[in-house]
């Protein structure tokens, strides 16, 4: 008789909340909520976009658009996030596909994570 037990995935998120509170210092309250809001759409966003390349395998770019989330998530302190995106840019500019496939399906957990809003906070460290 063989077991097989369903292992969750959940990937914990580090997050640096330094830069977030360097935009609210700089900018004030209102222009600082309106800065980062629009960021994390922009982000989220380049993942979609990103997501949908990798799925219709529109692979020409995909280097330079994961660079580009790891940029825009290291910018507001999205320790995991823009680590996880160069992983996976690193994979794929090596041609290695089978451990591009792994970082891509960890980038996608890291991202819905990253970018939820109904998130438990106890998961985040700083």
């Amino acid at each position: 008789m063989t077991n097989v037990a369903a292992l969750p995935l959940v990937e914990r998120v580090r997050q640096d909340a330094e830069p977030i509170a360097t935009i609210y210092r700089n900018l004030g309250t209102s222009a600082a909520e309106q800065v980062v809001t629009r960021a994390l759409a922009e982000l989220g966003l380049a993942m979609g976009g990103l997501a949908q390349q990798v799925r219709l395998h529109d692979l020409a770019d995909v280097s330079r658009q994961l660079r580009k989330v790891q940029r825009m998530a290291e910018q507001i302190g999205m320790v995991s996030l823009g680590a996880v995106a160069g992983d996976a840019r690193t994979c794929f500019d090596r041609s290695d596909v089978t451990a591009f496939s792994a970082v891509w399906a960890r980038l996608i957990r890291v991202a819905e994570r990253s970018l939820t809003t109904d998130r438990d906070l106890r998961d985040q460290s700083v």
